[in-house]
């Protein structure tokens, strides 16, 4: 141990609080996708072919990139229909336009 005896406690997230597909169940992130409400002043939309945190990074860094956003917000549901709540100014189509140019595929949902 390289002649230390100094050992840091990590603190782990809970599996159930985790957006990770290899930690979370699917019905944990489908529970949180249900009651997680949408931003007030936005939009929801459906994603597919997201399976793990950077996927939800990749589809926010590309939809926070359009002008008219405020902010961009991906619930990741394994194997399933994601969501992603938008707020601002954007139209669907810009957004959308954002999604696909990620790598995923993108559905308006309201």
């Amino acid at each position: 141990m390289c002649g230390t005896e100094i050992r840091k406690n990590l603190v782990l997230t809970p599996a159930p609080e985790s957006s990770c597909a290899c930690c979370a169940t699917p019905a944990a992130t489908a529970l949180e996708a249900t009651t997680r409400p949408a931003d007030a002043t936005g939009a929801v939309y459906g994603l597919e072919g997201l399976t793990c945190g950077g996927c939800v990074q990749s589809v926010e860094r590309a939809v926070r990139a359009v002008d008219g956003v405020d902010s961009a917000t991906v619930t990741l549901v394994p194997g399933g229909a994601s969501s992603l709540s938008v707020s601002g100014s954007a139209t669907p189509e810009l957004v959308g336009a954002a999604v696909v140019a990620a790598g995923y595929t993108f559905t308006q949902v309201n």
